[in-house]
C-alpha cells in the first residue's frame, strides 16, 4: 500500500507540476495507519458512525488522495489525471468535494479548533464516534492551536486525538531554527496526554501507539491525547529525505524517474503526461449532505411604546426562548458560545437554563469562531456572540474557513460601530458590512429596534446556512409606522432582501438601517414641518441580500441619501452606489458615514461630529435639493 501511494505521490505532483510531495511523504505512514484503523465506510462516506480526521495540514493533499485511492474512496486514474485542475475536486489543499473528507483546508492552525468542534458534537449527541486531527509540527507555532488545546482540555474532549507529524522542517528550513519550539511541553501544559512515537516511519511504532489510544488510553482518560511521530521529511526517496526544499517543490520528470527506480516501480508519467493532457473529463464532485434540526422558534415577543431596551437584551430574551423549547431533550438542539463576554452579550439567560448547551471559550476568538462553525454542521443550531471587533475584524479569515465549508453558523455581534462611544476607537467596529459582504455565503442583517431583532433572531435559527446579525449597544424605542404603531409587531415577518419603507416621501429617499433608523425618521420629521419637504425612509434591514428593486423605486425621488453607523465606502452606501450603477438609475447619491476612526465620547456627539445624526441627515437633504423644492 505504502508503494502504490509513494506512486502516487510522485506521479501526480510531477504532472501537476505543483504540490507538497514531502511532507506528504513523511506523513504517509501515519495516514494510511489511521485509515487501517479508524472506523469509516468508502460506501458511505457520511456514515453517523464513522470516525472524523481532519488533517489540518491541507498542503498534503497528494498523501490523503493517495490513502483515499487504495481504500476505495477515488479512483487513482483521476486523481492523477486531474490533480490541480481548474474544475477537479482534486484540488491544491484539500476539499471534501472529495469523499472520505471531512474539512477543507490549508490555512494551518485551524484544524485542531474545527476537530473540537466535531468532538464536542459528538458528546452532546452521545456518540462513541472519535475524532483525530492531523498536523504538522510547523503549525504548531499558530496561537489558535493555544486557544484550541486549552477549550479542547477544559470541556474533557477525550474523544479526540492529535497526531503531529513531526519532521522538524518547514518551508524556510528547520522548525527548531525558524521558531523554536517544545511540542510535548506545550500539550502537557495543557493537560494533554502524550504519546510518543520515535519512528513515525514505521508502521509496528504507530499501530501501536493508535491501540493504546483506542483500547486503553494514554495517561488521564479525561483528557485529549496528542501522539507526536518522529518523521522524515520525503521519506523513502534518499535525495529527497530530510530537504526542506521538497515541502513545496516537485521533481523534475526525469528526478521523478530516478525516484520511482529507487523505489523498483514502473514509471508512468510519459503514459499518463499523454492523457492528462487529453483528458478533460472530471470526477463528480461530492456534496456532503446538510444537517440542521427542526427548530421551535416559539412566538415573537411584542415591546411596547413605553419600553426602551436595547437590541441586545431583544436578543438575548429569544435565545432564552429558544433553550426553554428546544433544549429539554437527552440531546439539545441549540448551542451558545461566547468568549468572556457572556452578560455583556446577553447569553447569560440562555446559560442559566441550558448550561450543557452553552460553552464559555475565554478570550479565545479565532478558536472559537472555528469551533462554533464546525458544531453547526453537526446539527445543532449554533449560535456565536461576542463583540463586532472580536467577532468580525479579529476572525474574518475564521469565518471565510468556515463559509467555503458551508457551516451553519449564527453570528450575533454586539457593539457595532461609533455606537461603542465611550470604549473608543479599537472598539469601534466601522467595517463588519465591508468585511462580511466579500464572504460569498453569509447573510448580513441589521435591526432597527428590539421588534425587528426579535424577529431576525427568530428567522435565522430556523434556517440553515451562515448568518450575520449586528447591532449596537445603546437603547432603543421601538420604531413607529406611521399609524403610530409599532413598526415591526403584530403580523410583521422579516423577509431577507426585502427593505421596509417606514415613510413615503417624494423629494428625496434617506436609506439607512440600525441605530440610524430613528434619526433618519427625526430627520424627516424637521424636514416636513420646517421646510414642506416629504422624503421618504427605507429601512435596510438586509443588507445582504439587499433589496434592489427598493433602491430602483427609492431612486425615482431624485435624491437618494444613504445614513449608516459605518465605514462610508464600504456599507450600504457603497452597495447602494452599486445597484445605482448596475441598473443606470438616473438620480443624486449622497452618502453619509463614518470617515475617520472614532473619538471616545457619546455616541450622539460622535454622531454629531460624523454628521450621521439627524441634523447631518436633514442638513444633506438641503443641501442637495433645488431651492426651489424648499418652502420658503
Amino acid at each position: 500500500m505504502w508503494l502504490r501511494c509513494m506512486r502516487r505521490i510522485i506521479v501526480s505532483t510531477t504532472l501537476a507540476g505543483s504540490g507538497h510531495p514531502g511532507g506528504s511523504m513523511s506523513s504517509l505512514h501515519l495516514v494510511l495507519t489511521l485509515y487501517a484503523v479508524m472506523a469509516h465506510d468508502n460506501e458511505d462516506p457520511c456514515w453517523e458512525g464513522r470516525d472524523r480526521l481532519i488533517v489540518s495540514m491541507g498542503h498534503v493533499s497528494p498523501c490523503i488522495y493517495s490513502v483515499l485511492c487504495e481504500f476505495g474512496y477515488v479512483k487513482e486514474d483521476s486523481f492523477c489525471d486531474e490533480f490541480r485542475r481548474a474544475g477537479s475536486p482534486f484540488t491544491g489543499h484539500i476539499e471534501s468535494c472529495i469523499p472520505g473528507i471531512e474539512w477543507n483546508t490549508g490555512v494551518l492552525g485551524q484544524g485542531l479548533s474545527a476537530g473540537a468542534g466535531m468532538a464536542l458534537a459528538l458528546k452532546l449527541r452521545q456518540k462513541q464516534n472519535r475524532v483525530f486531527v492531523l498536523m504538522g509540527d510547523g503549525e504548531q507555532q499558530k496561537g489558535q492551536i493555544s486557544e484550541a488545546r486549552r477549550f479542547s482540555a477544559k470541556y474533557g474532549l477525550n474523544n479526540m486525538a492529535c497526531i503531529i507529524d513531526r519532521n522538524h522542517l518547514q518551508i524556510c528550513g528547520s522548525t527548531n531554527e525558524i521558531m523554536p519550539q517544545e511540542i510535548r511541553a506545550d500539550y502537557a501544559s495543557a493537560h494533554w496526554n502524550i504519546a510518543y512515537v520515535q519512528d513515525g516511519n514505521d508502521f509496528d511504532q504507530v499501530f501501536e501507539a493508535l491501540r493504546n489510544i483506542y483500547l486503553s488510553g494514554v495517561g488521564d482518560p479525561r483528557f485529549p491525547t496528542a501522539l507526536i511521530a518522529r518523521t522524515v521529511m520525503g521519506k523513502g526517496v534518499s535525495f529527497m529525505e530530510n530537504k526542506a526544499k521538497y515541502h513545496g517543490s516537485v521533481l523534475s520528470e526525469s528526478d521523478a524517474a530516478k525516484a520511482l527506480d529507487e523505489l523498483g516501480l514502473q514509471n508512468p508519467i510519459p503514459e499518463m503526461k499523454e492523457r492528462r493532457r487529453s483528458s478533460m473529463v472530471f470526477q463528480d464532485h461530492f456534496c456532503r449532505v446538510q444537517e440542521y434540526p427542526q427548530i421551535d422558534t416559539g412566538k415573537p415577543k411584542t415591546y411596547m411604546p413605553d419600553v426602551s431596551t436595547d437590541n441586545r437584551s431583544a436578543y438575548g430574551a429569544v435565545l432564552e426562548d429558544l433553550a426553554k423549547l428546544n433544549n429539554n431533550g437527552p440531546v439539545p438542539r441549540v448551542v451558545a458560545f461566547s468568549c468572556d463576554l457572556e452578560g455583556s452579550v446577553k447569553m447569560d439567560a440562555f446559560h442559566k437554563i441550558s448550561g450543557r448547551a452553552f460553552f464559555e471559550s475565554g478570550i479565545q476568538e479565532h478558536h472559537t469562531a472555528t469551533l462554533a462553525g464546525a458544531v453547526s454542521r453537526e446539527g445543532f443550531a449554533s449560535f456565536f456572540s461576542t463583540f463586532g471587533t472580536f467577532g468580525v475584524t479579529e476572525v474574518f479569515n475564521q469565518l471565510r474557513l468556515n463559509d467555503i465549508n458551508r457551516t451553519n453558523l449564527k453570528l450575533v455581534c454586539t457593539h457595532l460601530g461609533l455606537d461603542v462611544g465611550e470604549d473608543g476607537q479599537t472598539h469601534q467596529c466601522i467595517d463588519y458590512i465591508g468585511l462580511l459582504q466579500n464572504i460569498f455565503g453569509f447573510s448580513i442583517f441589521l435591526p432597527a429596534d428590539p421588534n425587528q431583532t426579535d424577529r431576525v433572531v427568530r428567522f435565522i435559527a430556523d434556517k440553515p446556512g451562515n448568518f450575520f446579525v449586528g447591532m449596537g449597544r445603546s437603547k432603543l424605542s421601538p420604531i413607529f409606522d406611521e399609524s403610530g404603531n409599532p413598526a415591526f409587531a403584530g403580523d410583521y415577518r422579516f423577509v431577507p432582501g426585502k427593505a421596509d419603507w417606514l415613510r413615503k416621501g417624494n423629494r428625496a429617499a434617506i436609506l439607512t438601517f440600525g441605530p440610524q433608523v430613528p434619526h433618519a425618521l427625526k430627520a424627516r420629521e424637521e424636514l416636513a414641518n420646517q421646510h414642506g419637504i416629504e422624503v421618504a425612509v427605507l429601512n435596510f434591514a438586509s443588507i445582504k441580500p439587499l433589496d434592489a428593486d427598493a433602491v430602483e423605486e427609492a431612486a425615482k425621488t431624485g435624491l437618494l441619501i444613504t445614513a449608516e453607523d459605518h465605514h462610508i465606502d464600504t456599507g450600504l452606501g457603497a452597495r447602494v452606489a452599486s445597484v445605482v450603477a448596475d441598473k443606470a438609475l438616473s438620480c443624486r447619491l449622497v452618502r453619509l458615514g463614518v470617515k475617520k476612526y472614532g473619538f471616545s465620547g457619546k455616541p450622539e456627539d460622535l454622531y454629531r461630529i460624523e454628521g450621521i445624526n439627524w441634523e447631518g441627515i436633514m442638513r444633506a437633504a438641503l443641501q442637495n435639493l433645488t431651492t426651489g423644492q424648499i418652502k420658503k
